[in-house]
C-alpha cells in the first residue's frame, strides 16, 4: 500500500437538515443485547431504587413478569434514541428540544436484542436560528421477535448543511425540490 494521499475523506456524521426526509423511516443497526450489568449500572448510576429493577428475589414473587427482573425503562429510552445517533444526529444536532410522546408497551428483560428505527416526521427550517432547521422525529424500539417495547416522539434542533455542502445537496434533490 501506497503512502499517497487519499482521493476522498468521508468523515462519519449524521444529518444535515437538508437530508432529512419527511416520511422516510431510517432503521439502525445493529441491535444491542441488554445485560443484567447493563441494567443494574444504569438503574445505580440514576438513582432509581426501584425493586422491579434492583431485587431479583422480590421480582421474582411479583405476577406478569415470569420472574425476572423488568429492564429500567429510562435505559430502554436512552438505548433507543442513542442507536440512532450514528445514523441520524452524529455532529449535526444542535439540542434535543423535547419529547411530546413517550410510551412503553411491552416490558424489556436482560437477553433481549433491542432494535431501533426511526420516522422522520416533519421538518422545517428555524425561524429564530437560520443556520437551523427543527426536525420532528418519531422513534420506536422493537425486540427481537418485533415487539415494539418503546414508543418516542421528540422534536431536534438540527444544523443546516455548510454552504459549499449545501450547494451539491440541492444539486442531487429529486426534482421539484431545491430550487
Amino acid at each position: 500500500m501506497s503512502e499517497q494521499e487519499p482521493v476522498k475523506r468521508v468523515t462519519q456524521r449524521g444529518l444535515w437538515f437538508e437530508e432529512f426526509e419527511d416520511g422516510v423511516l431510517y432503521e439502525h443497526r445493529p441491535g444491542v443485547t441488554v445485560t443484567e450489568a447493563d441494567n443494574m449500572l444504569f438503574t445505580k448510576l440514576t438513582m432509581n431504587t426501584q425493586a422491579l429493577h434492583l431485587d431479583a428475589h422480590w421480582s421474582a414473587q411479583q405476577p406478569g413478569f415470569g420472574g425476572q427482573r423488568l429492564v429500567n425503562s429510562m435505559y430502554t429510552l436512552s438505548t433507543l434514541v442513542g442507536l440512532s445517533v450514528a445514523q441520524l444526529t452524529q455532529g449535526t444536532l444542535v439540542a434535543n428540544l423535547g419529547f411530546s410522546e413517550i410510551a412503553f408497551p411491552a416490558p424489556v428483560f436482560a437477553g433481549d436484542t433491542l432494535y431501533a428505527e426511526t420516522l422522520c416526521t416533519g421538518k422545517r427550517e428555524s425561524k429564530s436560528r437560520p443556520g437551523e432547521g427543527i426536525v420532528n422525529l418519531r422513534h420506536v424500539a422493537r425486540n427481537q421477535d418485533g415487539a415494539v417495547v418503546a414508543v418516542a416522539e421528540r422534536s431536534t434542533l438540527v444544523r443546516r448543511a455548510p454552504e459549499a455542502e449545501r450547494a451539491g445537496l440541492m444539486s442531487q434533490a429529486p426534482s421539484g425540490e431545491g430550487e
